[in-house]
């Protein structure tokens, strides 16, 4: 993967440059720069001892490793997005050799399917977190997606409007780094 980067500037669709060096995770939201998005975190709230199933989100620095997105709802949003297809699925077996993978159909260990009939998985931003070598049972796939409405709590992962969505990705390529701090606001390894 290689040395999460310092830093990085990117020119917004208005012609404005903007200095990002992270995703951070504040009380009031995502941090990015000095833009604050709502956003949702886990039923479970926040975890520094991640488990499979428990529903927190894990605290930690993680980075984007990639976007996926569903071509029949949305038009590719970033160039570097790979389409979600019929039959994409992620495994969360953390008995199985594929836990924390995507996989396809037929598979039959506990997956979840990614072409879901509801908007949420339309675009999806992967993190590193625990892959690509999983530790079974320190939990599957924390993506950062769009919520089902505002501040709803998620399975685990981190969750945002459509729009804000769209706008993080065209922010945040691979290698960006999302921080979940502790409550006092530091990080550890």
């Amino acid at each position: 993967m290689g040395r999460p980067q310092r830093g990085f500037r990117r020119k917004t669709p208005a012609g404005a440059v903007v200095n990002l060096t992270a995703l951070v995770l504040a009380p009031r939201g995502l941090r990015i720069g000095s833009r604050i998005i709502p956003c949702a975190i886990g039923r479970g709230g926040l975890s520094g001892d991640k488990r499979e199933g428990d529903g927190a989100t894990p605290r930690g620095r993680l980075r984007i490793t990639g976007c996926l997105y569903r071509p029949d709802r949305v038009p590719r949003p970033v160039p570097w997005a790979w389409p979600i297809r019929p039959g994409d699925l992620w495994s969360d077996d953390p008995a199985h050799a594929d836990y924390n993978l995507m996989v396809r159909v037929p598979y039959r260990h506990s997956h979840e399917a990614l072409r879901r009939p509801d908007p949420l998985y339309d675009i999806i931003l992967l993190t590193d977190w625990n892959w690509p070598v999983a530790a079974p049972g320190e939990g599957s796939a924390i993506f950062l997606h769009q919520w089902r409405k505002p501040r709803h709590p998620t399975e685990g992962c981190i969750a945002v409007s459509r729009a804000n969505l769209l706008w993080i990705a065209s922010q945040c390529p691979p290698g960006s780094r999302l921080i979940i701090p502790w409550s006092d606001g530091k990080y550890q390894e």
